[in-house]
């Protein structure tokens, strides 16, 4: 039982030398793709926030959704890209999706419960860190509370990251892992291995 994050590197499912090639990995362009790729199509901006990660629906105050990630950390960005990429239409009219969250320090039964919301989006956040040559960290996310299985949940993580190889992943997250492949000049995620790697 641990609750330190795990390291997943795309270093086993794609060339060394091609890892030395990605460029560096910039929040900014992060936004630019995103809002380029989504802010007229799904009214949806990336934005860099100062605190806490949130989504927030459009209003009378702001005629676009927003993607609010935290401290402009390109991880956060994936993570909660992910979240949106999952999300239904009635969910994104709601802040933060209209998602239970309980923060660090939660029991057993919170922390069963974080798990089950954040496989998928975690399983997508780590296809997106392929797509652009970066590394990925499975989070339990829960360092003040009960201990953790994190070889459990990242099993979980792996499991549906190649169910989404096999079978597709969700529109918005496909389209977006496309656009990362291109700018980062990286190969398809089938082609770098990553199902025989992850399997």
């Amino acid at each position: 039982m641990q609750n330190a994050p795990t390291q997943l590197s795309p270093s086993d499912a794609m060339p060394e030398s091609k890892l030395k090639e990605a460029k560096c990995h910039l929040y900014q362009d992060l936004i630019r793709l995103f809002n380029d790729s989504f802010a007229e199509s799904e009214q949806t901006v990336l934005v860099k926030g100062k605190d806490e990660p949130i989504y927030i629906p459009a209003s009378k105050t702001c005629e676009k959704h927003q993607i609010v990630f935290a401290h402009g950390y390109f991880a956060s960005a994936l993570h909660e890209i992910a979240h949106w990429c999952i999300a239904g239409k009635a969910r994104r009219l709601l802040e933060d999706y209209g998602y239970w969250y309980c923060p660090d320090g939660r029991n057993e039964q919170e922390q069963a419960e974080f798990e089950k919301v954040e496989v998928k989006p975690q399983a997508i956040e780590w296809a997106f860190s392929l797509a652009c040559g970066k590394s990925f960290r499975v989070s339990t996310d829960n360092l003040n509370g009960a201990p953790v299985d994190s070889e459990a949940f990242q099993a979980a993580v792996k499991q549906q990251l190649a169910w989404y190889l096999q079978h597709g992943f969700p529109p918005r997250a496909q389209h977006f892992i496309e656009v990362l492949q291109r700018f980062y000049d990286m190969p398809d995620l089938k082609a770098q291995g990553v199902i025989d790697v992850i399997n």
